[in-house]
């Protein structure tokens, strides 16, 4: 099982809770360039979940 560890969405009230760090970006095209940018970053897979938000998750642990 992975470990989400960080969350990139368009509205603040998306991600409220949970611990991990969240981006919030002003447009879908903005939110999948941070998604995939972060997930170069952090070593971790980004999942679209079709409502705005993506999920990064490290699935090495």
């Amino acid at each position: 099982m992975g470990k989400i560890v960080a969350v990139v969405c368009q509205s603040p009230s998306s991600a409220i809770g949970g611990g991990a760090p969240v981006f919030v970006e002003n447009g879908p095209e903005k939110a999948a360039q941070t998604a995939f940018l972060l997930e170069k970053i952090l070593n971790a897979n980004a999942h679209d979940l079709k409502n705005g938000t993506f999920i990064l998750v490290d699935h090495s642990r």
